[in-house]
């Protein structure tokens, strides 16, 4: 068994405070959400998880819950669970992940293929939209897939990239947006949540900059989602990607979701004609002629089984509530920094996400020449953090799965590494 965290604060009297330990227990105990932390499946040699922003953990009933759609849903129905249930699950699915997370309406959400496929059909329906406008704004340090992405569709359409260049830590700002759009920008590719600092971005505000340029705002919600509440409609969003694998625990590989804007639909025409997008899908007609609404994202058959676990997650998070699943994000991320300030930052450890809870998303940034090598014995000691090159540990703390004192047990991990 691993040392307790009693143990560890005798055997470091007077390095580490004894008043971490306490804070920590006192916020779990008074954390409204705990007992969703028993919903989760036990991982057996792992002592601290950190990492939900990667990969979400399974919630327990999953095995069970693959059992019956296995055997009565796929194995008993056949056939006919597509005409019973299946067909519109892709609609349905992103009608409640709109409900849950995104603040928008239905019949603007759908699942469907992955994040990659999903911010090119966006991307290249955008730039299309905006005949006479030749510039794609993203930001230097986004996610390689929004970047390769959009240097292709630059180069499938003509079109030019213009680079923004924020502060690494703090990350893009309404101000860093303003002074690149302008009437030559089609469209302005950004992520809610920086994969890197965790820097939460001003979407209200660099949405309304963007399209007061007449241009296309395209947000990345993958490392938001589930995790920071959004407004999508009332805050003018046209459209947005996000995948369902992190804070929607849908597993490995899970589909991704686009929204787009009821305005937009039928005026952008997404690139990959597939069966599923057509007006009448079982016509098999010559000709692809698109269907109206968000079923015209759709290319191919939907990946029904990959939809199954997300589906459990949605409903924990609609019983929480996105404003109490915030609440305690902060908290774990405001415990994360404080356990830092006193366990790391001495042995010189850089924080590389902001402090100001209200500009950080789900993970806290810290940065250290011998990461790479840290990170590789915490994971055989069963603590699972993130690595992100070059010398940064991302500590992904889901707020359903997540307790304080799993955070405190893992930085302490971190410092003794590092020893």
């Amino acid at each position: 068994m691993p040392e307790s965290l009693e143990d560890e604060h005798r055997r470091v009297a007077g390095v580490l405070s004894p008043d971490l330990l306490a804070e920590a227990r006192r916020l779990d105990a008074a954390d409204p959400l705990a007992a969703h932390l028993a919903a989760f499946a036990e991982a057996p040699g792992v002592t601290a998880y950190l990492d939900g922003n990667s990969l979400g953990r399974p919630l327990k009933d999953m095995p069970e819950k693959a059992a019956r759609f296995i055997r009565d849903d796929w194995g008993t129905r056949l056939i006919r669970s597509w005409d019973e249930q299946w067909m519109d699950l892709p609609m349905r699915l992103g009608d409640r992940i709109a409900a849950v997370t995104l603040g928008a309406a239905a019949g603007q959400t759908v699942v469907a293929d992955s994040t990659s496929v999903l911010l090119y059909k966006l991307m290249r329906a955008a730039v299309a939209a905006r005949p006479g406008r030749n510039e794609i704004v993203i930001e230097g340090g986004n996610f390689p897939t929004d970047r390769f992405i959009a240097a292709g569709v630059a180069e499938e359409t003509g079109a030019t990239l213009r680079w923004i260049e924020p502060d690494a830590v703090t990350g893009v700002t309404a101000d860093d947006v303003a002074e690149v759009v302008s009437d030559r920008t089609a469209l302005v590719v950004l992520s809610h949540v920086d994969y890197r600092s965790g820097a939460l971005a001003d979407m209200p505000s660099i949405t309304r900059a963007v399209k007061d340029s007449g241009a296309v705002m395209l947000w990345d919600l993958c490392h938001s989602v589930g995790v920071v509440p959004m407004q999508l409609d009332a805050w003018g969003v046209d459209m947005a990607v996000g995948c369902t694998y992190k804070y929607l625990n849908g597993g490995p590989g899970s589909p991704a979701f686009a929204y787009l804007r009821t305005e937009h639909q039928g005026r952008f025409a997404q690139p990959i004609h597939g069966w599923w997008g057509a007006a009448d899908i079982f016509a098999m007609g010559p000709e692809y002629a698109p269907v109206g609404g968000i079923r015209q994202l759709l290319s191919g058959t939907p990946p029904v089984l990959s939809m199954l676990a997300m589906q459990g997650m949605l409903d924990l998070i609609a019983d929480a509530g996105m404003a109490a699943v915030r609440a305690k994000s902060i908290s774990l991320t405001d415990f994360a920094v404080r356990a830092y300030d006193e366990l790391l930052a001495p042995r010189g450890v850089r924080l590389l996400s902001p402090r100001a809870a209200s500009r950080r998303g789900g993970h806290v940034t810290i940065g250290h020449d011998a990461f790479q090598e840290v990170t590789q014995q915490l994971w055989k000691d069963g603590v699972i953090p993130d690595f992100r090159f070059p010398d940064g540990i991302r500590l992904g703390l889901s707020p359903l799965s997540t307790s304080h004192e799993e955070t405190l047990r893992g930085i302490v991990a971190v410092r003794d590494a590092l020893v």
